[in-house]
């Protein structure tokens, strides 16, 4: 009898040998991040950083790999812009510690068109995992200017990553740089591609990693389509994944498929599913890492479990959500050259404001705002300007009442984009302000203006006074716009060719760092 059931034993395990790998039950656990914003130090409060990230990642990593499971880490892009000792230094650090915590692939966002595009490409080169886009054509040569997508082994399982960037990138980097690229529809890049690389490769898992937007429903108002539009557009089964970034969010779905209004910190977490396609996206910073566990069976892959892991965050009383994650020690040492080198240049006070002006972005890109009364003042007075506009968009921070450094500037000002003029006749000033001042709330392009006054009726403008005089339609007015704006970034008309343009050398912190020296103490509401 014995025999006979060591033989039918041998049997079963010899034929679960056979077994096609895909058929075999696997584990993945997909670790992410999205929107770091040069957030490789841990903030003020001791709030989250790379260095708290890496022991977190390490962790999980771990109890994942004891568990039997495969581990992939992605990040939804946007590394660029946010945070001055990391700005002043190209976001090496950054790129430097994403690939000692081991990031496997990330998607390019907007913000890595920031600076020139050869500062992307030494990012590339700092990074020893891909910079994936897909929709990114190089309009020379019709063909991707980046890397599409990678295909990487993890255990036994293959996986396939594929990079996608919002198509409002066109309108929201800086059209200097990417005047010659191309930024097509997701779902038609993303498509035929899929395909290609299911019938070349035949992976058992497909993620795509964008940077593209999480909009309830689909709707995306005066946005590109996010990941919602581009689940919904593909093929069933194309995709088994999509981690995201771009609207800085934590995706978290109650059970009747609405957002949970009431996630926080600590909280249970369940992410979005569209066309049988799970969407997901770890707010901003790094402030989370996304873990979730699929387990993979007959190439079905169901999703076991998922949460949002705070990476030291505080509650309203200053202490931590969950128990204190200790910083590496080796990524701790690494990066703190680099934030002792931007402190160093960030130090000192250049003057003071005597009250707290308001940046936030639920306020600059809905409202007329006291801070850009305060940007567009430097700006005009560092041309000679009778008013000024700005984008909402252009303004990233706060400054709190009191002394203000150059590091409060640059978190207000991180793109280094120049202060310009143009002269205006009145007759097209008016024109032109009937396409920039039609720009709606809850949009980057939304109009803050400052020293002109005008109505709009029927969607068109009728210009009050000018720098406190009455509006004369014969006369010429000298306008300030940064060069950003001027050269249609935010869908503002294109300015930047015309002959009564002028650009400076000056940048617009330059700029605001100058009039607040010169000023101190500014008082606000003389402003």
């Amino acid at each position: 009898m014995r025999i006979i059931i060591s033989v039918l034993l041998l049997s079963f395990l010899a034929a679960c040998q056979l077994l096609p790998i895909s058929q075999k039950e696997q584990y993945l656990t997909v670790l992410h991040t999205n929107d770091h914003h040069g957030r490789f130090w841990h903030n003020e409060d001791g709030e989250y950083g790379m260095a708290a990230r890496k022991t977190l990642i390490d962790q999980l990593r771990h109890e994942a790999t004891q568990q039997g499971h495969n581990v992939i880490l992605l990040s939804g892009g946007d590394i660029n812009t946010g945070v001055p000792e990391s700005d002043l230094q190209i976001a090496e650090p950054d790129f430097k510690g994403m690939s000692l915590i081991g990031y496997d692939a990330m998607a390019i966002g907007n913000h890595e068109f920031d600076n020139p595009l050869s500062v992307l490409d030494q990012q590339i080169a700092w990074s020893n995992f891909p910079l994936l886009s897909a929709n990114i054509i190089d309009k020379k040569t019709n063909q991707p200017a980046y890397q599409s997508y990678a295909i990487i082994q993890k255990g036994t399982l293959k996986i396939a990553v594929v990079g996608l960037t919002t198509t409002d990138t066109a309108k929201i980097a800086n059209p200097q740089y990417i005047g010659h690229l191309d930024f097509v529809t997701p779902s038609v890049a993303t498509q035929p591609l899929v395909d290609k690389i299911k019938s070349k490769y035949n992976p058992d898992v497909v993620i795509a990693v964008t940077h593209m937007g999480h909009y309830h429903n689909a709707s995306h108002g005066i946005n590109a389509p996010g990941d919602v539009t581009l689940a919904r557009a593909l093929k069933p089964n194309t995709l088994d994944m999509i981690i995201g970034g771009h609207s800085q969010e934590p995706i978290c779905m109650d059970k009747q498929g609405n957002p949970d209004t009431k996630f926080k910190a600590g909280k249970a977490c369940w992410p979005d599913k569209q066309n049988g396609i799970w969407i997901m996206q770890a707010h901003e910073w790094g402030k989370y890492v996304g873990k979730a566990v699929f387990k993979i069976s007959n190439g079905d892959k169901a999703l076991v479990s998922y949460e949002l892991i705070p990476v030291n965050l505080k509650n309203e009383h200053g202490h931590f959500i969950s128990e204190e994650i200790a910083k590496d020690e080796a990524l701790y040492n690494f990066l703190l050259p680099y934030q002792e080198q931007g402190a160093l240049k960030l130090a000192g006070s250049v003057g003071s404001v005597d009250q707290y002006l308001d940046g936030k972005r639920n306020t600059v890109r809905f409202e007329q705002s006291l801070l850009a009364d305060l940007i567009i003042n430097a700006q005009a007075e560092a041309v000679g300007a009778d008013f000024g506009i700005i984008s909402g968009g252009g303004i990233r921070a706060s400054i709190k009442e009191g002394e203000v450094s150059y590091k409060d500037i640059l978190k207000v000002h991180p793109f280094k984009n120049r202060v310009a003029y143009i002269d205006w006749r009145g007759q097209d000033l008016v024109q032109y302000l009937n396409v920039v001042a039609s720009f709606p709330p809850d949009a980057g392009a939304y109009l803050q203006y400052h020293k002109i006054d005008f109505t709009i009726n029927n969607g068109a403008v009728t210009v009050k006074t000018i720098n406190n005089k009455p509006f004369d339609v014969n006369k010429t007015y000298r306008m300030s716009i940064n060069s950003y704006n001027a050269s249609g970034g935010d869908g503002y008309p294109v300015i930047s060719n015309y002959k009564n343009y002028q650009s400076t050398d000056v940048t617009d912190a330059q700029a605001l760092r100058i009039y607040i020296e010169k000023h101190s103490p500014v008082k606000v509401e003389q402003l």
